[in-house]
């Protein structure tokens, strides 16, 4: 019985899944997650504290 619900529930899942990704815009999340870390490797870059040997 605990296979039957298991499969069932994946199934709706993935249908209720296609059906939003057909009807509603959903963001690309590849793009945003590049996006994210483009702005945490700027940020880093900024803000990280100086090594002991760039110090003047």
């Amino acid at each position: 019985m605990g296979i039957i619900k298991s499969c069932f529930v994946f199934t709706m899942g993935t249908a209720y899944g296609v059906y939003v990704a057909q009807n509603y815009n959903v963001p690309d999340v590849k793009k945003l997650t590049n996006t994210v870390l483009v702005i945490v490797e700027h940020i880093e870059k900024n803000y990280r504290k100086p090594k002991k040997d760039d110090v003047v």
